[in-house]
């Protein structure tokens, strides 16, 4: 499959910052061994297309020799390809159908998947001349690697917005000799190339989780937890709250999620499409036309439109699942970050603690010590237990309405904690404490027997939350043991409650 240039487009002028960055790169070109490894990082949305196409076009034109562009999935390998046409760069793209090379072909750039690509070197049935140079789009997946060893004398140039190997087995700086590192997403924001992300946390227990042998959250455990009915209502109540009627695009971890997701908002009467990899080409064109035409419209997706998909008039981004992996992270969020004249800002809503675990998308990242040291940087993030310590469980206005006559309500299970140690007192005498405070705060609330029941119902996620904390200061925090807290809790302040009456 062939690009034909002659069908012209008007060549992309570079920002200063790209020219920079542009300047960079051919500096190491000049200087550095004709089989160099470079690496080059720029936040999504930052122009990482534009600026390899420039380089592509300059490094022809300068050293009369062809250029070779990995991508991993088939639509960049597309994108690519019109970006080039851009530039005036005669591209060939190497997909399954395309068996061998054309003989006495002209083209100076090719474009390939990985996977194709490996299988035709393999069979020898494509041989390359004056490749000069290598280009490999989204650098951080250790798919390429296995094509390195048939361009090792050419320079290779990665390029990603996370130079940090999706296989924490297989460092980045193993291959690559050297990193350098674009603008930061501040400076970018600060100077109006990306919009402005507004981020609001909703608190969520991720003790059920499970972590695979790719070292991120399993799909099975994912579901089990974002599809039960809490969290769906957790969802909508956190786009009502902070999204409504904005474009906003969802991304889960499971396909069941997802389609969960999209009846729960159907049901709302909210416009809502789903979306994943198992959808049809054209469904999938359909269901993204749709999407960019409907105002207020809400995508439910899996996984496949992280990368290599671009869609200015997102308004939000809700991250609906938790996640180990800060690549993933920053390439959700980015989906939201495009400027248009009307739009400069749009939101983020963490349904995952993943703003807590990374920090927030627009704060500065140190990527050359990232990229020097990526178990330090992995290590170096909050656990799931580490964030939750943290958490503070805030009583609803509807349900502080019903204890309107209790003066006392406050109870710091932490400082409880250090002061039953102080006294050498056993640590139970925390939930002691808190029962008799629950306690009274129902009996001077309550008018019978079955209106103290209904409010013990009511303080579930209090109890949760104190039991959470006192499982943290005893270092047990077990699921059997928290269970077994919570049922003789509730047994024990419900003897209470029928004492009083």
């Amino acid at each position: 499959m062939s690009v034909d240039p002659s069908t012209e487009a008007s060549r992309k002028e570079l920002y200063e910052y790209q020219k920079e960055d542009l300047a960079k790169v051919f500096h190491r070109l000049e200087n550095c061994s004709a089989n160099y490894n470079l690496l080059y990082q720029l936040p999504t949305g930052g122009g990482k297309t534009v600026v390899f196409s420039e380089i592509t076009r300059r490094y022809i034109q300068e050293y009369n020799k062809r250029v070779l562009i990995l991508t991993h999935r088939i639509e960049l390998c597309q994108q690519t390809s019109r970006m080039l046409e851009g530039f005036d760069v005669s591209t060939m793209i190497i997909d399954s159908k395309v068996k061998e090379l054309p003989k006495d072909h002209k083209f100076d750039c090719f474009v390939a998947m990985v996977e194709t690509l490996n299988n035709r070197l393999n069979d020898k049935d494509i041989s390359f001349d004056k490749i000069g140079l290598v280009i490999v789009d989204e650098a951080h997946y250790n798919s390429f690697r296995k094509l390195f060893k048939f361009f090792d004398k050419c320079f290779m140039l990665g390029v990603t917005a996370t130079p940090l190997s999706s296989n924490i087995n297989l460092p980045m700086n193993e291959i690559y000799n050297e990193l350098i590192v674009g603008y930061p997403i501040k400076k970018l924001v600060a100077q109006g190339y990306l919009s402005k992300a507004t981020t609001y946390s909703y608190q969520v227990g991720l003790g059920s989780l499970k972590v695979g042998i790719n070292g991120d959250y399993t799909v099975k455990s994912s579901e089990i937890l974002y599809s039960n009915d809490l969290m769906q209502q957790k969802l909508l109540i956190a786009y009502e709250e902070r999204a409504k009627n904005r474009k906003t695009l969802i991304f889960n971890n499971g396909i069941n999620t997802s389609i969960q997701v999209y009846y729960t908002f159907k049901e709302a009467g909210y416009p809502v499409r789903h979306i994943d990899s198992k959808i049809s080409k054209a469904d999938r064109k359909s269901i993204l036309k749709w999407f960019k035409e409907t105002p207020g419209a809400i995508l439910s997706s899996v996984g496949i439109l992280t990368t290599g998909f671009d869609e200015p008039t997102i308004q939000s981004i809700i991250i609906n699942r938790a996640t180990k992996s800060p690549t993933l992270y920053y390439q959700m969020i980015g989906r939201g970050s495009r400027v248009l004249p009307n739009k400069s800002t749009f939101d983020v809503i963490d349904l995952g603690n993943n703003a807590a675990r990374f920090g927030l998308w627009e704060e500065e990242l140190d990527w050359q010590m990232v990229f020097r040291s990526p178990n330090f940087y992995l290590e170096s993030l909050l656990t799931d237990e580490e964030i939750e310590r943290q958490f503070v469980y805030k009583m609803p206005e509807d349900l502080l309405e019903k204890f309107s006559k209790s003066k006392d309500m406050d109870f710091d299970v932490y400082e409880k904690y250090d002061e039953i140690k102080s006294k050498g007192l056993r640590t139970s005498t925390i939930i002691d404490e808190s029962i008799a405070q629950h306690a009274k705060m129902i009996t001077e609330n309550a008018d019978d027997l079955m209106e103290g029941f209904a409010l013990v119902r009511a303080l579930t996620p209090d109890i949760m939350d104190r039991i959470r904390r006192y499982c943290y200061c005893i270092s047990n925090s077990t699921r059997n043991y928290k269970e077994w807290v919570l049922d003789d809790y509730n047994t024990r302040l419900r003897k209470a409650v029928t004492n009083h009456f």
